[in-house]
C-alpha cells in the first residue's frame, strides 16, 4: 500500500538534518575560512521550504561521492541573516560555492554568476556543477562556466 503522505513528508523533511547545519555568522566564516582542500558548498534557505527540501534531498545523495571534492552545509536565513544582504538572499533556496576564501562565482547562462537560485531535482547535473567549480578553483578561476546553459533560451 501506498504511504501516507504525512510520512512522505516526514522522510523529506528529515534530509536536512542528515547534512551539518551552520548556526551562527561566526560558523559559517569559519567553515569557509578552515577548509583549505576542498570547495565549500552552502545551501542558504529554509529548511521548510519545498525548494530547500528538494535541494537537501540531492545534496545528502551526492555528499557522500564528492566527499574528497567538496563539504556540503546548510544555513537557514532566518536563523542567520548575517548574510542576507551580502549576498542578496532573497530566493527560497540558494547554493554558492567557496574555495579558500573566495567566493567562486559559475555563469550557468542565467545572468546571476553569484549563485544557484533554483532546486536542482538532478542528481547528476549538481555533481556535474561541483565537479567544474571543484576543478576551475583549483585553477585559480574566481568564475568558471558550466557544462550545460540553464538560460531559458531553450526551453521553449
Amino acid at each position: 500500500p501506498p504511504l501516507p503522505l504525512s510520512y512522505s513528508f516526514c522522510v523529506r523533511r528529515a534530509m536536512s538534518y542528515l547534512l551539518p547545519h551552520l548556526h551562527n555568522g561566526w560558523a559559517v566564516d569559519q567553515a569557509i575560512l578552515d577548509e583549505s582542500d576542498r570547495i565549500v558548498v552552502i545551501r542558504f534557505g529554509r529548511d521548510w521550504v519545498t525548494e530547500c527540501m528538494v535541494m537537501d534531498e540531492v545534496i545528502f545523495a551526492v555528499a557522500e561521492k564528492l566527499k574528497n571534492l567538496a563539504v556540503f552545509y546548510l544555513v537557514d536565513i532566518d536563523e542567520v541573516p548575517d548574510f542576507n544582504k551580502m549576498y542578496e538572499l532573497y530566493d527560497p533556496v540558494t547554493v554558492m560555492f567557496f574555495y579558500r576564501n573566495k567566493h567562486i562565482m559559475i555563469d550557468l547562462g542565467t545572468g546571476n554568476n553569484n549563485k544557484i537560485n533554483w532546486p536542482m531535482a538532478s542528481k547528476q547535473e549538481f555533481i556535474d556543477i561541483v565537479e567544474t567549480v571543484y576543478k576551475g578553483a583549483r585553477k585559480g578561476r574566481g568564475l568558471v562556466v558550466s557544462t550545460r546553459d540553464y538560460s531559458t533560451k531553450y526551453k521553449y
